[in-house]
């Protein structure tokens, strides 16, 4: 019998690891520093120099960090975010939690991250200028359009640079969801510069939950900026809106990053840079072993202007459902990242959204699937995937005729 090939194998890194991992948990018992502290300031100071940002605060989700991200920017109650249905909802709830309204533009056909043109059509033919205030208000709601949250997602960055540029025109705060992205790179042509994930928006949002490229081992995140009074209020907010013990400058949260997870997250950035390379590799040779199957299947496309990170390696098939239970059937794992579009989840029936409104995610969701991917990921196992995936499409009927419109993979 085939051994099991694992979506996700979370168990060999952290074996390697062990020793190092564990001493984390003793320094902590010795010290009884479990909240806060050096350990934290540490793992801040080392990853805004992985990053390339000035300032780092650990909280205690990638929510929170997007959350408080949009409360220290400012944004007011009652405006519109901008953001995209094919995420995490997460992302979201973000949005709403900080009191602002939730709109959405659809996806890039190839990417799966938000359509600059999408966003032009939305900034330029929904909305109009306030000729009293200025801003920009939604046609419709009338409600002032504040911010853009672009997601960086499955490991590859947004097109940043229009979407900067529209930002700029219409005088709207970006802030990035890199909660998939890090260490992933966007080359500006503008700038003329590769630039890390996290720092082109006012501030950036990233997630260690334990699966991510960079994960703890429970919940924990952090806001990125290079915004030093941002940086100030965030790390308010997270700590119930202390300046210092017991005076609360304004009113917060419980959001802080535990002692033991910084120091876990510090033991494991040491490896992430290899860990993303490995992931790379993998994605590499996932190409070469699938790409003769297209049209049978879309691969991940990888723009010149994108080095990704591989935190997900997603596929596309008309036949997604019968490919899945295959692959299953055979012991190898595999996910959907997301089956069902924000914006007709039960959850946001209230803004009234309807299936058909943003074309290019509906389609995409009924055809995404997410193959095993992991730095430990080997050989062997790429190429028993591949053959699985051959073996179905040979045997599956009429495969050219429902998939020769999938896109497949580009440079």
């Amino acid at each position: 019998m085939k051994s099991k090939i694992a979506f996700l194998d979370l168990i060999t890194p952290h074996m390697e690891l062990e020793e190092e991992l564990v001493s984390v948990f003793r320094s902590s018992l010795r010290s009884a520093g479990f909240i806060g502290g050096p350990v934290v300031a540490d793992f801040e100071r080392e990853f805004t120099q992985f990053c390339d940002t000035q300032h780092c605060v650990g909280v205690n989700s990638g929510t929170d960090a997007l959350r408080f991200a949009l409360i220290a920017a400012g944004i007011e109650p009652g405006t519109t975010v901008i953001t995209v249905p094919n995420t995490f909802i997460a992302t979201t709830e973000a949005i709403t939690q900080a009191g602002a309204h939730l709109d959405f533009v659809d996806v890039d056909e190839r990417t799966f991250t938000m359509d600059p043109g999408q966003l032009r059509h939305y900034l330029e033919s929904k909305c109009e200028k306030d000729s009293r205030t200025g801003k920009l208000v939604n046609r419709q709601t009338r409600r002032v359009v504040s911010a853009i949250i672009p997601v960086h997602l499955y490991g590859q960055p947004a097109d940043m640079d229009p979407i900067l540029e529209l930002a700029r025109r219409h005088g709207l705060i970006v802030i990035e969801d890199a909660c998939q992205a890090h260490g992933a790179q966007y080359f500006s042509e503008k700038e003329g510069i590769w630039k890390k994930a996290g720092t082109m928006g006012l501030a950036a949002a990233f997630s260690f939950y334990p699966g991510k490229n960079l994960g703890a081992c429970g919940e924990a995140g952090a806001l990125n900026t290079n915004d030093p009074a941002m940086a100030s209020i965030a790390r308010m907010l997270r700590d119930h809106g202390q300046s210092r013990k017991y005076y609360h400058d304004i009113e917060g949260y419980n959001g802080r990053l535990d002692a033991i997870q910084a120091g876990i997250l510090r033991v494991k950035l040491k490896y992430l840079a290899k860990g993303n390379e490995n992931r790379r590799k993998a994605a590499a040779l996932y190409k070469d072993l699938l790409s003769p199957l297209a049209p049978g299947i879309g691969l991940p496309s990888e723009p010149a202007w994108s080095r990704g990170v591989f935190h997900l390696y997603v596929i596309r098939t008309r036949k997604r459902d019968e490919l899945r239970a295959y692959l299953d059937a055979n012991g190898i794992g595999t996910g959907i990242h997301y089956p069902v579009p924000l914006h007709v989840q039960k959850a946001y029936q209230s803004l009234g959204y309807q299936k058909g409104d943003f074309p290019v995610t509906e389609r995409t969701a009924s055809e995404i699937l997410s193959l095993p991917m992991f730095p430990h990921l080997r050989l062997e196992q790429q190429r028993e995937v591949a053959d699985c995936i051959r073996s179905f499409l040979h045997s599956s009927m009429s495969t050219a005729h429902h998939t020769d419109s999938l896109p497949v993979s580009s440079t």
